[in-house]
């Protein structure tokens, strides 16, 4: 059960979890394979000299890198709690709406059979494949009398999922020589990806993350249950389209720049909520610094797992989230 509290120990907790984001933006920028002091991150932020080659390190290498971190991180998050909520179901998460499959099948199409391989083309290649796959599910989704219901966008969700899944292994099994170019993005990182790759898509996803704000009371309206949300004037078809358009931009935009990484979309509603409370109002903006932290965390960790190589940060949210199933199965959040 989320823990009530008011709104003066909500502001404090927010304020709380900003200064732990800034604290681990700054750890991400010191440490990895070679760390790096106060000095040198501070000088390099505001007094950068390019002929210095620490400080040239820090401001092109590890700041860009925190930063997407934390974009992808909070878009995943909030598009999270936003399908949670559509949905009614405590374990949907973006990849519901089949955005990292076809994400997926759209960039091994392209870097595979016809050898596209700038990072930039793939960027918008994954996103165009991410709102093929939930225009595709929302399509499907809307079939039939009622309309859109959360069932049918589970099931038309789950269905796409293994046929682009389906159709992109194919495509691995019959080009194995290309399986290595498309492989380390396949499980999701953040490395080496480039600061103009962020700068593309990040005023869409901060103008997605105030959308996701301003239609929060509306959200909150949706959760006792579309019935009395239509009862009490609520146009729900208006705010599930404009609810699933702010999830295909904002995951759409984070698979582009980082590949498919899950469970953060998962994890961090709840952990929001425990904190929060249900509030719409609150679970957004908690949701966006949670979901920056974990991934900034997950991603400092992966330099030291195998010193001096790299773990993928898809692989470090995959061991966070796989436990977290665990504990909310015992927990009692998913009941039959």
């Amino acid at each position: 059960m989320p823990v009530r509290r008011t709104n003066g120990w909500r502001a404090a907790g927010l304020a709380a979890g900003c200064l732990v984001l800034l604290l681990s933006m700054a750890a991400s920028v010191m440490y990895g394979s070679v760390n790096y002091n106060w000095s040198i991150a501070w000088d390099a932020a505001f007094h950068y000299d390019e002929n210095v080659m620490e400080q040239m390190i820090v401001r092109t290498t590890r700041m860009p890198r925190a930063f997407i971190a934390a974009a992808v991180g909070a878009s995943l998050a909030v598009a999270g709690a936003l399908m949670q909520t559509l949905t009614r179901n405590p374990l949907a998460s973006p990849g519901v709406l089949g955005v990292n499959a076809g994400a997926s099948f759209i960039v091994v199409l392209a870097a595979i059979m016809f050898s596209v391989s700038s990072m930039q083309v793939l960027m918008w290649l994954a996103f165009a494949g991410a709102a093929l796959g939930a225009a595709v599910v929302f399509m499907l989704g809307s079939l039939g009398r009622d309309g859109l219901t959360p069932m049918k966008m589970v099931l038309a969700g789950a269905a796409m999922t293994a046929l682009f899944s389906s159709f992109t292994q194919g495509i691995l099994v019959l080009n194995k020589q290309g399986l290595g170019t498309v492989l380390y993005w396949l499980t999701g990182t953040i490395a080496g990806r480039e600061p103009d790759m962020l700068a593309v898509v990040l005023p869409y996803m901060i103008i997605c993350w105030i959308a996701s704000w301003f239609i929060s009371r509306d959200l909150n309206v949706l959760m006792m249950g579309e019935d009395t949300a239509k009862g009490l004037g609520q146009k729900t078809a208006w705010l599930k389209a404009a609810a699933g358009l702010i999830v295909v931009v904002l995951a759409g935009g984070a698979v582009s720049v980082a590949g498919p990484i899950g469970f953060i979309g998962v994890v961090i509603p709840h952990i929001a909520r425990f904190f929060s409370g249900i509030d719409h109002r609150w679970v957004i903006p908690y949701c966006a610094v949670f979901g920056a932290i974990l991934l900034i965390a997950a991603d400092l960790a992966a330099r030291f797992i195998m010193i001096p190589e790299e773990v993928p940060v898809g692989v470090m949210t995959a061991l966070i989230g796989v436990p977290f199933f665990f504990y909310i199965a015992r927990r009692g959040i998913v009941r039959s």
